[in-house]
Order: structure tokens, then sequence, then C-alpha cells
């Protein structure tokens, strides 16, 4: 099934394959196929071990082994066979137990229980275990790569934490901070709302055609089944969710995909953020030999990271966004609108992961410009006007801010100003002389306490 990567229509198989083998691994249609083999295998297995099913007897570890081996085996020409008899079935999860039913007709042992494969199963209950498994593997994935990016982060926030720089607010000059503690911002944000992303339950359910049990409950009506199936469900890692229609609910994925969403959108204002920071010469960035900027400017050495991780979050969003709202929504006990939706969930993951290596590849070219940070400082003593004003305040000089606001709105001060500001105020000696001696560059705050914490 695997293409050229320049016939592919989609970047994530072709020009951004190498960001996502492990993403593909887990969603690709193979991946799809594996999970589904594996949550079938599982199942047979679980229901022989159930004494009161006595039709079918607890397997052997030989037998056992057997039915596992043929997962651990399955391969791509495997995969190929599944995917011919679908060719046949015009269902994929049927082509499943039917390729499973094959391959144990060469067992002896196991070919007369062969009916209890898929037992008491619609395609859901093994289709949304299946992607509870994949959901679970991507959310892991991405994890690790955003632990990337906040160790990295944590890392700039200390090496940067006494970097003093002119901060924007509007995009006019601020009270000054420190790069530390505005990639410390980052970092706090990004690892709080990840956590709380992988504390979302995982959910599953095994309960049949209408969420009801019936068939469990006919043939088998002493057995509880709902208790029975949540032991299934937690074997695998999983939690049941108790009360569906057809269709596992999909809630967790919307709250899933809505944490993702968040997380991948304070990342677009980090890579926004680090784009101005370039652009103000901040940052300095590696020039690395052989590559090009501009097909006209050989001096340019464009932030491209940043700018195609913005690209990717923005794409991965809009399908994150997509699926909370839709996936909630399914006419009375089923429709399958989702089944075609859930198959670009590795999509959203894969344009995240694109964006997530892209960040750390552009974090990693980049270094501070001080001098750039502090002659900016130094040609900024306006914004000294706040300090000024409110120890004024304090001492109750009628009406400082006006006074400072008549200085320096909208103008370029000098020291020399700020002085004779400071002079003409009705402040204690003391007060006045720690004013005098402030410099743009001292006036941080605890930024410096905060980037290091």
């Amino acid at each position: 099934m695997k293409k050229d990567e320049l016939l592919s229509i989609s970047p994530l198989d072709g020009r951004y394959s190498k960001y996502c083998k492990e993403i593909a691994n887990s969603f690709s249609e193979f991946g799809l196929i594996k999970k589904r083999l594996e949550i079938e295998i599982s199942w047979f297995i679980f229901i022989s071990d159930i004494k009161r099913v006595s039709e079918l007897p607890k397997l052997s570890s030989k037998n056992r082994t057997f039915l596992k081996n043929i997962l651990s085996d399955f391969n791509l020409t495997e995969a190929k066979k599944v995917k011919k008899i679908e060719d046949t079935t015009k269902h994929d999860v049927k082509a499943v137990e039917y390729y499973l039913k094959s391959k144990i007709e060469g067992n002896s042992q196991l070919k007369i229980y062969k009916e209890f494969l898929h037992i008491f199963c619609t395609s859901e209950d093994i289709n949304n275990l299946a992607y509870a498994l994949m959901i679970r593997e991507g959310v892991n994935i991405l994890s690790i790569e955003l632990g990337k990016i906040t160790k990295l982060l944590k890392q700039y926030s200390k090496k940067y934490s006494n970097d003093s720089m002119l901060a924007f607010t509007h995009g006019q000059p601020a009270s000054p901070t420190t790069m530390g503690k505005e990639l410390r911002i980052y970092y706090q944000r990004i690892n709080e709302i990840s956590k709380m992303m992988n504390d979302i339950p995982i959910m599953g359910k095994m309960n049949g055609a209408t969420g009801n049990y019936s068939s469990h409950k006919l043939a088998y009506p002493t057995i509880n089944w709902p208790s029975e199936t949540k032991k299934f469900i937690e074997s695998l890692g999983l939690n049941q969710n108790t009360h569906t229609t057809q269709i596992e609910s999909h809630d967790y994925i919307a709250n899933i995909s809505n944490k993702l969403s968040h997380i991948n959108s304070v990342l677009i204002g980090l890579s926004q953020d680090m784009w101005s920071y370039i652009s103000k010469n901040y940052f300095i960035q590696k020039n690395v030999k052989g590559e090009v900027g501009s097909s006209t400017m050989p001096h340019k050495i464009n932030p491209i990271n940043f700018e195609n991780a913005e690209g990717n979050l923005g794409l991965a969003n809009s399908l994150l966004n997509y699926f909370s709202s839709k996936l909630v929504i399914s006419r009375l006990q089923r429709d399958l609108s989702d089944s075609t939706t859930l198959r670009n969930i590795g999509v959203a993951f894969g344009y995240s992961i694109v964006a997530y290596k892209n960040i750390l590849i552009g974090l990693d070219k980049i270094s501070i410009n001080k001098e750039q940070l502090s002659n900016e400082l130094d040609e900024s003593w306006e914004i000294l006007a706040e300090p000024i004003q409110m120890i004024a305040r304090k001492y109750s000089n009628k009406d400082p801010y006006e006074l400072l606001k008549k200085f320096s709105r909208g103008k370029k001060l000098n020291r020399e100003i700020i002085i004779n500001i400071i002079n003409s105020l009705d402040i204690p000696k003391k007060e006045k002389n720690i004013l005098l001696n402030l410099k743009p560059s001292d006036y941080l705050g605890y930024s410096i306490s905060l980037s290091n914490e």
C-alpha cells in the first residue's frame, strides 16, 4: 500500500514523513487493523477464561501462545490478506474476523471453537477499543515531544534569567522583563495543560449492538456481563463507559482534542513570539552550512521552523476542533459519520508532531543577542515613567500620572530628562536617590527569581 513519497497527497506521508514515523505506526491503516486483531484475540482468550462459558474450554498456554503469535507476527503481507478479504466483505472489521478464523483453521484444537471469535460483538465493540489503544499511544508520543519542548524551555528560562529586555504590550515598549521569565511562562503553561490532557481517562465499551448486552445475556443469563466486560476493558488499560448506544460516546476524544488544541494554541503563541524575537534581533539563528534563506537574497536566515510549526499547528487544530464538536453527536443509536471522521485522528496528531519537532529544531538554532537587548533598553528611558509615578503616588504628590504623561506619552526620553523629572518630585531624598540610580535594565521586579522557580 506504500507508494513513492513524491506521489502522496498529504505532506504527512510525503514531505514530512520523516517526522511522522511513530504516529504512522499507530494511526495507519495497518496500525488500525493490527489493533482490531489485538482486541479480537484478547476477547477470545478472555471469554475462554469465564468458567460459565463451558462450551469454550480455558485455553492452554500453548494455544494462547499460538494466538498471540498471530499478533506478534502480523506484518504488511498479512495486512494485505485482510484487505483482500475486505474486497469481498466490504466490511473492514468482518474482514479481520474472517482472517483470524482462517489462521486458526490450521490449529486442530482451536478450529472447533472458531465461532467464539467475535462472539457478542458488534463491529463498534472492536473499533472503539482499537481506536482507544491508538489514541493512548498517540497521546504518549505527543507527550514525549512536548516533554522535550518543556525541558528545553525550562533550561532556557534559567539560562536567560538575567537577560533584561524591553517588554512590549500592544506592540509598544513597556516595563522591562527578562527573556528567561518570558520563556518560563510558556514552560509553565504547556506543562500544566499537558498534565491535564494526560489525566483524561480513555474510555471503551463492549456492550453489543445497542449498548444493552442483549446477546450476551440471552446466551449466558447467569453471567454479570457489565462486570465481566469491565474487567476486559480494564485489562487493556482502559476505562469502561457504562452507558452507551451502539457507539462509545467519544466524549473522552473530545476532551483530548480540546486539550491538545489548547496546547497547540499556546505553541502557536510561542512560535509567533519566537518569530518576533528573531525579527527584533533578540535571538541570532545558527548559520547552517548549505542552507538557503531566500532564492534571491543570500543574506537571509529565515525563522522557517517556527513558521512551519505555526502553520501545522493551525491545521491540527482545525481538525481537533472539528473532532470535539462532531464526534459527540450521533443520530439515534448509530450513524457512520463518525467512522470516516475517526480515520483522520492520526492526521491531527501527525500535524501536531511535525510542529513540535520543528519547534525543537528552531529552539536549538537560537542564541541570545545580549548586545541588542542592552542597546534597546538603553534607548528606552521613557519606560521609567511607571516607577517614578508610583513613588510619587506613594508620597501623595499631586496628580503624578498626568505629570509623567505630559513628559512621556508618545515620546522618547533620555536619562537627563528622567533626572529632571525625578528632581522635581516632592519625595524623600532616599527614594529620590533610588530613582536617580535606576536604569531601564534594573526595573525587573521578580522576573529573575520567577525565571528560576
